[in-house]
């Protein structure tokens, strides 16, 4: 099996039983925001668009590029499609002229020749964009799993496919911007170590479960080429930014787990893996390039954003006028108010008012009322400030999720008056009938939680209230705080209440003598 690495999380693998393309990206995605690192523009996209199988993940614009699949990949290809709760990837898939669908099914394996592959799909709402996926393969040469972005609940299930001797994964990801709120500088910047950490330790945990013997860091860190964006790129030239690069995470998976076989995967990185012998060589940047991108990274992103401000200039082109202020709330309040009377579950967990400046309309959504309307002074729980054109081009667009648009983007500014509100992103990623009453039914879905746990000296529930991960396998209690390590999210046991945002009790108290509740 040979695996040719494309930037970002994209990959081309060779098999015995055929090739598959995955995740390609050239982008830039997100309203000019994201541009894959390091450059990926040079290789040869005319072979790997002529695979025998076309895998996207999921909706997001750094996995989804409409424009590289329309110039490089023909419409006969077979697609492989995730079993996803709504079909808004179909729709993008088919919008493009792809009709020949492999609908994959959860858990199962198919079969072409020498080659199985399975693609295992995640359906919560904070998966993705409603959703999330991995694939594995194997061709009897070798068996791997890209996981991507993905966060897997039940890694014994997925694992049962076959051990995978190369693992690629997601080490660097964008839940949530610190930089972009209004917060004090030295707050920014532990909140960004924070959320540095937490993706580290959440990487190591999925690195450590599965236990192949060779892991290949990708997914991030994008670049980012717009001027006033320039300074968040890695870590931040303020050490205020949260993308950790594959060779700072390469020395912490060193430190963690000194005998664990980690390797850099770059675009035009040819991994080679056949009966358990693997080698690894470079065909787009030779060592010194790579030594140079990584060791000497500013230099290098001063030179790509230098060169590459056509194509900033050109998206933003690309933009839909500015509707006026009133037009604007009017079509809000038109689109938004009918899934807001839907929404019951977001509406009490947001539990506020939520304010919105977007060029000269100055609007606030009443999630109690379900209403949109004219702000007018309003105490409120969030304030975005949010520029006038890309608001309208996702109005003209139908832009159903803004997390996939805008929010990615990183070009807006947000405050808070409390913790880190869900529901309140779900809501922003939500926006049509079908994925509301989907998230709807799934948080009804998790309120019948009856499985109780001895871990440590407390009895919780089973189930993780956020994800539903299996929290004798993902948490951890300390000084009476327990943690999910898949997402980091905490709970005062003694109170039930969660620590990171706002809902998500969890039913716990201190273990006495308790029959009822089985040993972790």
């Amino acid at each position: 099996m040979r695996i040719t690495g494309l930037g970002h999380a994209g990959m081309f693998i060779e098999t015995a039983g055929g090739s598959i393309l995955c995740d390609p990206v050239i982008g830039p995605s997100f309203y000019g925001s994201w541009f894959p690192f390091p450059d990926n523009r040079a290789l040869d996209w005319e072979r790997f668009g002529k695979a025998d199988f076309l895998y996207i993940s999921h909706r997001h614009r750094d996995h989804f590029d409409p424009a590289l699949l329309q110039k490089y990949v023909p419409k006969e290809i077979r697609v492989l499609l995730p079993e996803y709760p709504t079909d808004d990837l179909e729709t993008d898939i088919r919008r493009l002229g792809y009709e020949n669908i492999v609908y994959t099914r959860a858990g199962e394996t198919l079969v072409y020749g020498d080659l199985k592959l399975m693609v295992t799909p995640l359906r919560a709402p904070s998966d993705g964009p409603i959703g999330d996926s991995s694939l594995s393969v194997d061709d009897g040469t070798a068996s791997i799993l890209n996981q991507n972005d993905s966060h897997p609940l039940d890694l014994e299930r997925l694992l049962t496919f076959s051990k995978p001797e190369a693992y690629f994964t997601q080490v660097s990801g964008a839940i949530w911007w610190p930089m972009v709120y209004d917060l004090p500088q030295d707050a920014k910047q532990n909140f960004a170590k924070l959320k540095r950490d937490a993706q580290n330790k959440r990487a190591m945990y999925y690195i450590e479960k599965v236990d192949a013997p060779h892991v290949f860091p990708m997914a991030g860190p994008p670049m980012f080429l717009r001027e006033e964006l320039f300074r968040y790129n890695g870590v931040g030239l303020e050490n205020d930014s949260i993308f950790t690069d594959q060779r700072q995470f390469l020395a912490h998976m060193r430190q963690q787990r000194p005998d664990q076989k980690g390797y850099e995967f770059v675009p035009g990185t040819v991994v080679e893996l056949v009966h358990g012998e693997l080698t690894v060589t470079q065909s787009l940047y030779t060592d010194a390039e790579i030594d140079r991108i990584f060791d000497d990274k500013w230099a290098y992103l001063a030179e790509q954003r230098d060169s590459r401000q056509d194509e900033v200039r050109a998206e933003v082109a690309s933009r839909a006028e500015v509707l006026p202020p009133a037009e604007m709330l009017s079509a809000i309040k038109q689109w938004w108010e009918p899934l807001l009377r839907r929404a019951r579950t977001i509406r009490n967990g947001v539990g506020g008012n939520v304010r919105f400046r977007i060029g000269d309309l100055d609007m606030v959504v009443d999630f109690p009322k379900a209403k949109v309307r004219e702000y007018a002074g309003e105490e409120c729980v969030y304030w975005y400030t949010i520029p006038a054109d890309l608001v309208s081009t996702n109005i003209r667009d139908r832009e159903i999720d803004w997390s996939n648009s805008i929010f990615l983007s990183m070009q807006f500014e947000v405050g808070r008056s409390g913790k880190f509100n869900e529901f309140l992103t779900t809501f922003l990623k939500c926006l049509s009938r079908d994925r509301i009453e989907y998230v709807e039914n799934w948080y009804a879905e998790q309120s019948d939680q009856t499985e109780d746990v001895h871990l440590g000296e407390w009895v919780v529930q089973r189930r993780c209230p956020h994800l539903r991960a299996d929290l004798t396998k993902t948490g951890k209690i300390e000084d009476g705080v327990l943690t999910c390590s898949l997402h980091d999210w905490k709970w005062d046991l003694a109170s039930g209440r969660c620590l990171t945002t706002q809902g998500h009790p969890i039913r716990s108290r201190e273990a006495t003598e308790d029959a009822d509740a089985p040993a972790a």
